[in-house]
């Protein structure tokens, strides 16, 4: 007898509620450290997204309706419900994406409270504007919410990012209905259950389950007024061009192959650490990486007998193990697709440094578990330079000369991010004013504040999340003309 998954059925939470369709179709969700199902989930079709856009019209109505301070204070709630529960939602973020419990535990669930935070204060500070406009007028814009959005999630940060999107739009009085990817479906569902216990009107949050389909239902339902997504390019342009059947809002926060740029005079363990972070947290799986990482020619012998030796160090294993620093990839095709690559490197000619394979030793061979790789010997014009991995990939790459490395740092159509490793000061800020990217970093890499917008330029994307740049993107302004003497006419 087959034991039933760890966390049973998942069904589309709807209107504040679980919603049971009968004989919907499913899917199953799959550990990725141990290759094994543990949840079903119920796919959502066009009529259940239809239903859930007809709750969060609903839902609207009442909570555009209620005061900022209102709003916030059930965000507050929120936030708090999920610092509570970080425990048990961090090992479900674990079983569903694969990484490791010593970062989900203090990351994953932490980020997305301090969000819901950050914009439950922000709720009653939104304001329109007035405008005088002499003795014979005056005007005044006001700051309205958007109706109902949609919002799709990524699979390598599932509640962060339905935090990421949930929070501004909700704070600003829309309602949204959440699709997260169906490779990690169970958080955002927590998420929903998060928010009827702390008070939110039933519809204003709503959690559709499914694949490709149930997203473009999403972005074409004439109803909803913006779409935010997090994923990679090719979707980003598919879902632009759809939106644009109805001139829906769009945010996209979408791929890169970010430069992390490491200059002579940097302190060399900080910067080890930044190039270590920046590829290899999460697996890599972390969209703003640093993946192609420039080190000046004069430090470069020292630079990488350092990253090789930390690099060594790390301990790959049970994701649920707080010792481990590597857990598994998100799938055993996703794993593929990234040792396609390192065979690809190898091919063009790079040197493997560190890494290179698949782990499959002590039982790790039922997941997806790929060794952090390095690869050094490499040329601009490679393909693990150029093209994004998603995986725990670092390329190394030689320079001499500032305007050189800044120059080669800005030759690719993505531009989300980028970091700077130096001791002087003025040559950062030089530096990092000539970078096109949307998000940088002087001395540091991939910390990420809610109280900074997040996103990129080029093929990265479009639009900010976090800060008060997000209030911009799930807001609309009213202009409104206020007459004080009689109208006058020429008829």
């Amino acid at each position: 007898m087959t034991a039933a998954p760890r966390y049973g059925l998942i069904r589309n939470h709807i209107g504040g509620a679980y919603v049971d369709v009968g004989n919907a179709e499913r899917f199953v969700s799959i550990d990725p450290a141990r290759g094994e199902t543990i949840a079903e989930i119920e796919q959502a079709d066009a009529a259940l997204v239809d239903r859930a856009v007809e709750a969060a019209r609903a839902g609207f109505k009442i909570w555009s309706r209620m005061t900022g301070t209102e709003r916030g204070r059930i965000l507050r709630r929120a936030a708090d419900l999920l610092r509570a529960r970080n425990d048990e939602l961090a090992e479900i973020e674990t079983r569903d994406t694969g990484k490791p419990i010593q970062e989900t535990s203090v990351v994953d669930i932490i980020s997305g409270a301090d969000c819901l935070e950050y914009f439950a204060g922000l709720a009653p500070t939104l304001t329109g504007e007035h405008v005088d406009l002499g003795p014979s007028a005056f005007g005044y814009v006001r700051r309205e919410p958007l109706g109902v959005v949609g919002g799709i999630g990524a699979w390598n940060y599932p509640i962060q990012i339905a935090c990421w999107k949930s929070a501004p739009a909700l704070a600003c009085g829309n309602a949204m209905v959440f699709k997260p990817a169906e490779l990690t479906p169970l958080t955002a569902a927590k998420l929903a259950e998060i928010f009827a216990e702390a008070g939110l009107p039933d519809g204003v949050f709503n959690v559709i389950q499914g694949d490709a389909r149930t997203g473009r239902a999403l972005v074409a339902h004439p109803d909803v007024a913006k779409v935010s997504l997090t994923g990679e390019v090719g979707t980003g342009k598919r879902v632009m061009a759809a939106a644009a059947e109805t001139l829906k809002h769009v945010t996209l926060e979408l791929g890169g192959k970010s430069p992390l740029i490491v200059f002579d005079d940097a302190g060399i363990e900080n910067a080890v650490t930044g190039a270590l972070l920046g590829n290899f947290y999460s697996a890599g799986e972390v969209c703003s990486n640093g993946t192609r990482v420039f080190v000046h020619r004069k430090i470069r012998d020292a630079f990488l007998e350092r990253l090789k030796a930390r690099t060594e160090a790390m301990v790959i294993g049970d994701p649920l193990d707080p010792k481990t620093h590597v857990g598994a990839l998100i799938s055993r095709d996703h794993m593929e697709k990234v040792l396609g690559y390192i065979e690809k490197g190898r091919a063009e000619g790079a040197r493997v440094l560190v890494g290179g394979e698949r782990v499959t030793r002590d039982g790790l061979d039922r997941g997806a578990f790929v060794a952090p790789t390095i690869f050094d010997g490499c040329s601009d014009d490679m393909a693990i330079v150029r093209e994004e991995i998603f995986g725990p990939v670092m390329t190394v790459l030689s320079f001499e000369d500032e305007d050189e490395v800044v120059a080669r740092a800005n030759a690719t159509d993505f531009g989300l991010a980028a970091g700077v490793f130096t001791r002087d000061l003025t040559r950062a800020h030089r530096v990092v004013a000539n970078l096109e990217a949307g998000t940088c970093w002087i001395n540091a890499y991939n910390i990420t504040p809610i109280e900074l917008p997040f996103g990129g330029v080029k093929r990265s994307g479009l639009g900010r999340e976090n800060s008060k740049a997000a209030i911009e993107h799930f807001t609309q302004a009213k202009s409104v003309y206020v007459a004080m003497t009689d109208v006058e006419g020429p008829y």
